[in-house]
């Protein structure tokens, strides 16, 4: 075979340098790959470390089948604060879009790892009897070098999204809780409401017949009668309470259909010893999930204004390398003519100097880092104003426990021995009646704010958001004015 016989059964190949480029700059931002579970191993880690609670990423009919047996174990039995935050982080869906983010986020990380795709090219062109055949292999070389720090960015802020969606975990977790408990205490205010209401009605009852006997007068029936109203209308609220309170619950535990029979306990458990936290905002500075967040956001801002100073007069860089052959048609076993070499494209920066992107780069680390510091002191205060909270409920449920309940029992008892010895009339019974039930329910509100606020302070450590409408001492206060004071019915009957 003669040599242009050889060289027309050649095939011709790329320019090897830049291929080599092209193939080397794949290890240039390290091997990132995939996780098997969708980014999720951290995030569950984390949540069983802080909350002691399974966080699970639903994305196959496995892991919903498993989803859905542990939810109907939990609910085989009746629910707790524990078994209610479990049945949540489970089922759900709010908090699965915020896996589902997490995992968006991983793809757009191994992406970004990734060098850019060269491009191929290829022209066949004929002039006259000329055959001419070029092929190209084009790359951004800008892509190639910066691919590192660009890996590192995306890392970041992959990390940032990790924390956010922990953060989403604590946050259902910590509504969850609230729910719970004030499901319970609204359920717990009804039931102690019925009783009242029975003892009400057997009083009001027990003055009609006297009053037909003529031993009670018009006055103490009207009064009698006017109580019974009163703990119907407050019990009927407190049904309502109750009601929303539970769909409430049922709502942030993602239940329908059977599952909504579930079982609440019929009060709130009783008061744990109050948790200590040296320092509390130290370690809230230390472990809450969004500062860590912000923090990484921070350092990806950093980067990329790292990256635009670098590559600021430099726009467009792209390099390619070319082969093309000629030969003439009309003589086919004449030689080719073969023809190799590159070109390098760059964007002149005459008009736009990168002046505009550094500027705005740098403003926007100003503004994180603005942000950052002012979120630090937020978290600080936040700490600390939690914990005051936390003492201050327990103090103020324990009072209702250990000194207000018991000198009420005794107050009712000591005015029912002197009613029935007619030392009092009925006036001071009822107002009697009408305090007690006033400091139960009372007491009942404080007992689930000590709940709540047990929660808020752990939030304020860890993260998951401080309760926006948590209960506090005056809306206890306001509370116990369900049913209308002596200074009310005095009112009532100066009219």
């Amino acid at each position: 075979m003669t040599p242009a016989a050889r060289m027309v059964g050649r095939r011709p190949t790329p320019p090897r340098r830049l291929v080599a480029l092209v193939l080397a700059s794949s290890t240039l931002g390290g091997c990132v790959y995939f996780s098997p579970d969708g980014a999720m191993g951290p995030v569950a880690g984390r949540v069983s470390q802080s909350i002691g609670m399974e966080a699970v990423k639903i994305d196959s009919p496995a892991a919903a089948a498993y989803a859905r047996s542990r939810v109907d174990a939990l609910l085989s039995r009746p629910l707790d604060a524990d078994r209610a935050v479990q049945i949540a982080l489970l089922n759900n869906r709010g908090l699965q879009t915020a896996y589902n983010a997490l995992g968006v986020s991983e793809a757009e990380f191994v992406q970004a790892s990734l060098p850019p795709n060269p491009a191929f090219g290829f022209s066949r062109t004929t002039t006259g009897s000329e055959l001419e055949i070029e092929r190209r292999v084009v790359a951004n070389v800008l892509a190639l070098i910066t691919l590192p720090l660009r890996t590192e960015i995306a890392r970041s802020q992959f990390e940032a999204d990790r924390q956010r969606a922990i953060e989403a975990t604590f946050r259902l977790a910590a509504e969850t809780r609230r729910a719970y408990y004030r499901a319970v205490a609204a359920r717990e205010t009804v039931t102690f409401l019925e009783q009242a209401r029975l003892s009400a009605d057997a009083a009001a009852d027990l003055m009609r017949k006297l009053g037909g006997t003529g031993e009670a007068k018009k006055l103490d029936q009207a009064r009698a009668g006017a109580f019974y109203a009163e703990v119907s209308n407050a019990l009927a609220q407190a049904r309502l309470r109750a009601g929303t309170e539970r769909e409430a619950l049922t709502r942030l535990m993602g239940l329908w259909g059977s599952d909504l029979n579930f079982r609440l306990p019929g009060r709130l458990p009783a008061m744990p010893r109050i948790q200590t936290v040296q320092q509390a905002e130290e370690a809230a500075v230390r472990q809450r999930v969004d500062l860590i967040a912000a923090r990484l956001e921070l350092d990806a801002v950093a980067r990329a204004y790292g990256l635009t100073d670098a590559t600021r007069f430099i726009s467009i860089l792209s390099a390619s390398g070319r082969r093309s052959e000629s030969r003439d048609r009309a003589a086919p076993l004449e030689p080719r003519r073969v023809s190799r070499g590159f070109e390098v494209e760059l964007q002149v920066p005459l008009f736009d100097l990168g002046e505009s992107n550094v500027r705005a780069a740098a403003d926007i680390y100003r503004d994180g880092v603005n942000r950052l510091i002012e979120k630090a002191v937020d978290v600080r205060s936040e700490a600390r104003a939690a914990y005051l909270t936390y003492r201050a409920s327990h103090d103020i449920a324990t009072l209702y426990q250990t000194r207000i309940l018991p000198l009420r029992r005794t107050i009712n008892e000591q005015v029912q021995l002197e009613y029935n010895g007619m030392l009092i009339d009925v006036f001071e019974l009822l107002t009697t009646a009408r305090e007690s039930i006033q400091s139960n329910v009372a007491a009942i509100a404080a007992k689930r704010d000590f709940f709540i606020a047990g929660i808020d302070f752990q939030c304020a450590i860890i993260g998951g958001g401080v309760s926006g409408g948590s209960v506090g001492i005056g809306t206890t206060i306001a509370t116990a004015g369900a049913v209308p004071g002596p200074q009310a019915v005095a009112g009532g009957d100066g009219d």
